[in-house]
């Protein structure tokens, strides 16, 4: 019954409470989006924009990407009566290839060399429902390599930077968010992830066998990265320093994306009933990256859709295991894959 309970809690969640009515100008704020040129990611740039931000679209396509930004700042004159709008943010393509490590560095390095600091990142990019044989360009399973592999390479890159605002800023301001969804409770395995079955699909290059399985592992291993990140960078480097940040994870709900591009058009009409708009996800990440309710009392949490605190999981085997360190050997098994491909 508690398990049907989270279920429905999720796929029908209330309203979201911290919305666009709810921000502070963002001014001097550097943000990083993964992603952010269409769905979830591109609704909140289009949240974030009028506030101030400098935001940085993570995308492997300029092309997508400068069509994203144009159609942004076109709704937002549209939407302000033709006029642009007076204190607006800036909106920067970012070059981002998930799919292959031996960029990832470059990308960092893009961003470092433009700006001093990085307030949020959301690690919003990823894949679903990859066919079978899906892997990235190093071999590695498609759905884990996207989106847990390169992700925490790119988070470790950027470090510094998320560091340099801590300093300046309130306690719990400077945040990593990183996805994770309603398939882990439905799809992981037990425990979350399967490091053994990931070990063979990576050594024989299968790739993807089961797409939901191996996604659901990549979205647990989210929450894994998420935990290990906060125990690991919720310190200061040095007493008094102030470099702490948040580390979190979010699930933005079940959100009709061009992440579903891969299911059937009868699984699709049987589910977009139950599905919402990418800016009602959206509101789910600006919650777990902005809202005052985070702060590092509450880092290494886990945010429900469309903004609330998880107060109890219903897979407490991921929790266990998550207490027996198996965050810390899925952290250490991303360094390893990452560290022989770059």
């Amino acid at each position: 019954m508690e398990k049907l309970r989270d279920f429905w809690q999720q796929t029908f969640p209330p309203a979201p409470t911290f919305t666009e009515d709810s921000l502070s100008r963002q001014d001097g704020r550097v943000f990083i989006i993964t992603g952010g040129n269409s769905g979830v990611g591109l609704a909140l740039v289009k949240l974030l924009y009028p506030t101030g931000a400098t935001i940085y679209m993570a995308s492997r396509s300029q092309e997508r990407a400068d069509a994203a930004i144009a159609s942004v700042i076109n709704e937002a004159v549209i939407g302000n009566g033709g006029k642009p709008i007076r204190g607006a943010g800036t909106i920067t393509f970012m070059p981002l290839d998930l799919n292959d490590l031996t960029t990832i560095k470059s990308s960092a390095a893009f961003f470092a060399s433009r700006e001093s600091r990085l307030d949020v990142l959301w690690n919003n990019a990823g894949i679903a429902g990859a066919p079978v044989g899906t892997k990235t360009a190093q071999g590695l399973e498609g759905h884990v390599g996207v989106n847990c592999v390169a992700p925490l390479l790119l988070t470790q890159e950027l470090a510094p930077l998320l560091r340099n605002a801590a300093m300046s800023s309130p306690p719990g301001a400077t945040r990593v968010v990183w996805t994770g969804s309603l398939s882990i409770e439905a799809f992981s395995p037990p425990g979350g992830v399967d490091i053994t079955l990931l070990d063979q699909l990576n050594r024989d290059a299968k790739g993807t066998q089961d797409d939901a399985r191996e996604y659901g592992m990549s979205k647990a291993g989210n929450w894994f990265l998420a935990v290990e990140g906060a125990r690991r960078w919720g310190s200061e480097t040095a007493p008094g320093k102030g470099d702490a940040f948040v580390s979190v994870a979010q699930n933005p709900g079940q959100i009709d994306t061009a992440a579903y591009r891969h299911r059937s058009e009868l699984l699709m009409k049987f589910l977009r009933p139950t599905m919402y708009p990418p800016k009602m996800g959206a509101y789910t990440l600006l919650f777990a990256g902005l809202s005052p309710a985070i702060g590092p009392e509450q880092n290494g949490a886990y945010v429900l859709p469309f903004g609330r605190l998880q107060e109890k999981s219903t897979r407490q085997d991921i929790v266990k295991a998550i207490e027996d360190g198996k965050a810390q050997e899925f952290w250490e098994w991303c360094e390893k894959a990452y560290e022989f491909h770059i």
